[in-house]
């Protein structure tokens, strides 16, 4: 009998060892992996809140994406050398996206995003002032580090600029019509008093541990670092920018005019999506997602008795002054109202909630004339620093009150901040799923967090629904014209007039939106079908479990493992069901 139980005891131990080295072995190599990303993504690293990297930028130069990319080949490797067969269940759903990952990554090399790194939206002229206002300060090391890349920053001005001229000669350029803001978006960063540029804001208040006389050298020194080096980049950057490479960019939109355009833009809406959908079925659904919108939208249009067709609505939506604020500051203080008020709610349909706290903070003046209604800038907890949901209070008659309680679901709470939270605080996900992820299910989720404002105590105003269903009309909008311009041949205005006809939204938001769509192709697929996958698991899950259906249940096990693609996210919730039918049947 004992020699049974042992021989019982061994034949059980070789598979559980097995199992064991090779889930240290993947954690090993995750932890190696992460360490490089961190390194070669200085940038990522200080908004995360990874130490060690805070005086750096990343190298643009060409020998280094090359070697980045070799990396990649060598990492791919190293995964596929695992047994992934004897990972725990776990494990192994981090090993496949570590392995999807590095494989989309490598396909993508083939197409030259690296030479597309200015735009009306992102780049240099921005992103740098960005991170070194959120960068530590609290120490002397912390603020030689932000001097450490205040005096790199003629170099990676020299790097970029590098860039445009190799995409100039290979034809790569966003289009022209999209830049006509760039040039005051650079202008914006030269100023003429150091202490007045947004990249020094640091060197205005500074921690009571730091001695006067410190303070005053750190000061200095940055200042001096702007008027030698910063200044004379930026204006270089100015110069090349307006009179070279504008003039030579390209005058068509669609990205299949792009050098290999067609397979590019495939790619994006792919991985985007992470689905197999053509862009010819994703317009498709698009178009029927609109057709079953208007039909909403045309019954709030009756509740609130409008005499006038759809069209007509819309005109007075974006006219009357009653759905409109007088002052910037009135627009920010009923966004915040609204943040809170939807706070107290939210343990009605979550189980968990995340530790880090939000904000409602105003676009940058620098960047608001081109950037959309609201965006969400995600925070840190070991960094001490919250989230925040950026509001657009630029052009006020561009920013009606009937949409501001979804956009806030979205930005803030249910939507971005609650999900990308709890996604960083996962203790048992490696570093590469709690700050990374899949449009579709981060921007999916931010779309059906505007439909749980029902449920939350909002939308008790019919305008502020028919603002909901705007929302939602402007997401399946993004389906036809994105495909539309980027893989059907439509025009520029043909979008807008798309965009106009089916939406009460601005004419100032509808092009800063179609622009947005064309310097980024695919991006926008993500929004309505993450969004028509989690409506679809729910509706699955609620008929499956009927009465015993657990809303806060059901969003704690959407939310547990972070963002992922879809078809994973279908797995794992059909797994849940059954496991969740299992236990009623038992009970």
């Amino acid at each position: 009998m004992h020699r049974l139980v042992l021989l019982l005891q061994l034949a059980l131990c070789g598979p559980m060892a097995q199992a064991q080295d090779a889930a240290k072995q993947l954690e090993s190599l995750f932890e190696q992996e992460w360490d490089f990303t961190m390194r070669e993504s200085p940038e990522h690293a200080t908004w995360i809140s990874h130490p060690g990297q805070n005086m750096r930028f990343s190298d643009y130069t060409p020998a280094a994406l090359t070697a980045h990319y070799d990396h990649l080949k060598v990492y791919l490797g190293q995964l596929k050398a695992i047994d992934r067969e004897a990972l725990p269940p776990s494990t192994q759903i981090s090993y496949d996206l570590a392995v999807r990952q590095t494989e989309e990554a490598l396909e993508g090399q083939k197409f030259p995003t690296q030479y597309l790194v200015m735009n009306q939206l992102s780049g240099v002229h921005q992103e740098v002032a960005q991170l070194l206002s959120i960068q530590p300060a609290a120490t002397v090391a912390d603020y030689r580090d932000i001097l450490a890349r205040l005096k790199a920053v003629p170099q990676l001005i020299d790097q970029t600029i590098a860039l445009m001229n190799e995409g100039l000669r290979q034809g790569v350029t966003p289009p022209r019509i999209t830049l006509r803001d760039v040039p005051a978006q650079i202008q914006a960063q030269l100023v003429t008093d150091p202490l007045q540029s947004t990249m020094l804001q640091s060197f205005l208040h500074f921690p009571s541990t730091i001695p006067p006389a410190e303070q005053k050298a750190l000061k200095d020194e940055a200042v001096a670092l702007y008027r030698s080096g910063v200044l004379p980049a930026y204006t270089k950057l100015n110069q090349f920018f307006t009179t070279t490479y504008l003039p030579k960019t390209r005058t068509t939109i669609s990205a299949a005019d792009l050098p290999n355009g067609k397979e590019w833009y495939a790619y994006n809406a792919r991985v985007n999506t992470t689905t197999t959908l053509s862009p010819e079925a994703i317009h498709a659904i698009g178009l029927k997602e609109v057709t079953r919108l208007r039909k909403e939208m045309e019954a709030v249009i009756k509740e609130v008795k409008f005499k006038g067709d759809f069209a007509a609505f819309g005109k007075y939506l974006r006219s009357d002054p009653k759905f409109y604020f007088a002052h910037k500051e009135q627009l920010l203080a009923a966004y915040r109202d609204i943040a809170k008020r939807i706070d107290p709610q939210l343990p009605r349909i979550f189980g968990k909630l995340p530790r880090l706290p939000y904000g409602v903070l105003p676009v940058p003046l620098n960047a608001e004339k081109s950037q959309p209604s609201g965006y969400y800038r995600s925070g840190s907890i070991a960094g001490g620093r919250a989230g925040n949901f950026f509001a657009n209070t630029y052009d006020l008659k561009a920013r009606p009150k009937w949409e501001m309680e979804a956009l806030a679901l979205h930005e803030a709470v249910p939507g971005h901040h609650l999900q990308i939270a709890l996604a960083q605080e996962q203790e048992d996900l490696p570093q590469f799923r709690k700050h990374g992820g899949y449009n579709a299910f981060t921007e999916g989720w931010g779309l059906y967090a505007e439909s749980l404002g029902h449920e939350l105590g909002m939308y008790s105003d019919p305008y502020s629904r028919y603002g909901q269903l705007t929302f939602e009309t402007w997401r399946a909008v993004r389906l036809v014209v994105d495909t539309g311009m980027h893989a059907l041949g439509w025009s520029r205005q043909q979008a807008i007039d798309y965009f106009r006809a089916n939406t009460a939204k601005s004419d100032h938001d509808i092009v800063v939106e179609v622009d947005r769509y064309i310097v980024w192709p695919g991006q926008a697929l993500s929004y309505k079908i993450g969004q028509l996958k989690i409506r679809e698991l729910r509706t699955y899950a609620e008929e499956n479990l009927g009465q015993r259906f657990d809303e806060r249940a059901f969003h704690d096990e959407l939310l547990a493992s972070g963002a992922v693609p879809l078809d994973l996210l279908e797995k794992r919730i059909k797994t849940w069901v059954a496991a969740q039918s299992q236990v009623q049947r038992g009970a």
